[in-house]
């Protein structure tokens, strides 16, 4: 017997990865999104402005809840109230939904900025919880808390999900403006500073979703997604070239050069970090389900479904 799933960010990066990877498993897919996927019963809604529809949990099994405001502004204080509306309110309103619906399992993508920054030099876990990375990290943990408390107040098992840096073909953000740099000459070579960056292929991520949405042991717990590997900011500038089919430049840009811009502004040191620090996390806890990771960054722009 097919099972019913609701997917929310449907039309994002990982939603529509995470789509094509259900309907193989022969899901029958409802969507909640302010676009509309094909061959699925979409629902058109705006969680910065409507209300979702009590319908949408009719006959639902399991809800994966991807959609978030994940635009980084660090001078946010002008859009706090949306950041809550939607990964907060909205995240809250849904699981409720569900709980009365009866769905049997809710899985939350989340973020490793809900963690924390990584302040100690050492690949951050689950149980490092530190203060979240700013209004967008905040909300995701808020979130991620009020979805525990109504988890353990109800049947209803709910499982969180933290990805690290996600690549793969048609990746957004930061990453698409690096390669679009890259493969258009103007981003400099960046320096190897050996420092450790944890990601994830987006189908590696998906096929950990899956996971946690089927496996029991999952239920109220936190995982976080990674490939198993530490990256440099080299390493994947490398991997970028080749992805865009630019040859590796043998030279770079010295780390001097950064660590004086670095002195202008807080706002560029900021971005020069973002580029070049640590963003070190494990996923040994997520391994410990099964879960080993397929794809590596030579597989940028390769998909599996």
């Amino acid at each position: 017997m097919n099972r019913n799933a609701l997917v929310t960010g449907s039309t994002g990066f990982i939603g529509s990865k995470l789509l094509m990877f259900l309907k193989m498993k022969n899901y029958n897919i409802r969507t909640i999104s302010r676009g509309v996927s094909r061959d699925c019963d979409n629902i058109v809604c705006d969680f910065e402005r409507d209300k979702i529809p009590s319908s949408a949990m009719e006959s639902i099994d399991v809800v994966f809840h991807l959609a978030g405001f994940t635009h980084d502004m660090r001078n946010s204080s002008k859009v706090n109230s949306l950041y809550r509306m939607v990964n907060v309110n909205s995240t809250v309103e849904l699981a409720k939904l569900a709980v009365m619906s009866g769905v049997k399992k809710f899985v939350f993508v989340s973020s490793v900025k809900s963690g924390g920054v990584n302040n100690f030099g050492k690949c951050l876990t689950e149980r490092d919880q530190n203060t979240p990375d700013g209004i967008y990290g905040k909300t995701k943990r808020q979130a991620e808390l009020d979805l525990l408390r109504i988890g353990n107040g109800s049947n209803m098992e709910i499982s969180i999900i933290r990805p690290s840096l996600v690549y793969g073909p048609n990746v957004k953000g930061n990453l698409q403006f690096m390669l679009s740099g890259i493969s258009k000459g103007w981003f400099p070579p960046l320096p190897e500073t050996g420092n450790r960056r944890s990601m994830i292929h987006v189908d590696d991520l998906v096929r950990a979703i899956f996971l946690v949405a089927e496996d029991e042991r999952a239920n109220g717990n936190i995982f976080i997604a990674t490939d198993g590997v530490l990256h440099s900011s080299r390493e994947l500038y490398n991997a970028m070239c080749s992805a865009v089919g630019k040859s590796i430049p043998k030279w770079s840009v010295p780390k001097t050069l950064f660590d004086i811009a670095s002195l202008v502004s807080p706002r560029i040191k900021y971005k020069i970090n973002k580029l070049l620090g640590d963003a070190c996390y494990s996923s040994v806890k997520l391994e410990a389900l099964g879960f080993k990771a397929k794809k590596s960054l030579k597989d940028m722009n390769e998909t599996d479904f």
